[in-house]
Order: C-alpha cells, then structure tokens, then sequence
C-alpha cells in the first residue's frame, strides 16, 4: 500500500489535478488534498509550501505539485529542507526521478503536457523506487547541502 500522497496546485493546475486526484483515488490511494479548490487566481508558493511541509514531516509519503510550467513549484518546494522535488516532462524522467534521485515531490507542468500525459507520468513515479547503491551517495551529499 502506498503512503497517502499530499497533491497541490495554483489555479493553472487546477483541472490537472482534480484529474490526477481522480487517478489517485480509482488506484486506493489515499489522497490529502491541499488545493486549490477553482481557477481563482492564487500564489503557487503557498501550495507548494503546504505540500512540502506535510512531506518533509511524514504527515504524507509523498507529494505532487501542479501549476502552468511546474517550474514555480519545483523552487519553491525545495526551499522546504528534506524535499527532493522534481519537475518531470516525460515518463521516463519520473522514474529515473524516484529511482536516482529519491524524488519525494513530483512536479507537474498542466500548461505543457496532456492531462492523459501527466496520469501515465504520475503512474510512472508511483511504480519505481529508489534504487540506492551508488545514487545513495550521491543523495547524501544534496541532504548535506541543506545545512
């Protein structure tokens, strides 16, 4: 069973991620949703802070972040000490995301790729994980980073 999954967006990634909530769901994965909850217009920090608390103290296993690029969640979510997060395009970068990088938070771009695109991503990231070996070195070194 995986842990439950902390899920935010701004206004752009709204539709995104109702979609990828939906997903999350239809899989029995429980889901801690941190909005937003419509396309009013609203700041990306604040989600992607809320998510990657909840995720740097265990309060979820992981987290998802959406917004028009994912670039504005990705800064702001590794602001966040603990927090691996990742912007991923394309299936492939979600595994190897996860599987070299320890990813803890999938970033998401809504504006850039299709809805259907973003579940076959999300599915991608759920599905491996981190392989250790050599890659936990080098983790190491980034949590040595944070100070």
């Amino acid at each position: 069973m995986v842990n439950q999954i902390a899920i935010g967006s701004d206004h752009a990634g709204f539709e995104a991620k109702e979609a990828i909530v939906k997903l999350l769901k239809e899989k029995k994965i429980p889901v801690k949703d941190f909005g937003t909850f419509s396309k009013d217009s609203v700041d990306y920090p604040d989600y992607a802070k809320n998510v990657a608390v909840a995720v740097s103290r265990n309060e979820v296993g992981e987290g998802i972040l959406i917004c028009n690029s994912g670039i504005g969640m990705s800064i702001a979510a590794n602001k966040v000490k603990g927090i691996r997060a990742a912007l991923c395009m394309t299936v492939e970068l979600a595994r190897f995301s996860k599987l070299h990088n320890n990813a803890n938070v999938l970033c998401l771009s809504a504006g850039y790729v299709t809805i259907d695109e973003l579940k076959k991503i999300v599915e991608a990231w759920l599905e491996v994980s981190f392989e250790g070996g050599r890659h936990e070195r080098r983790v190491n070194k980034i949590k040595n980073m944070e100070g």
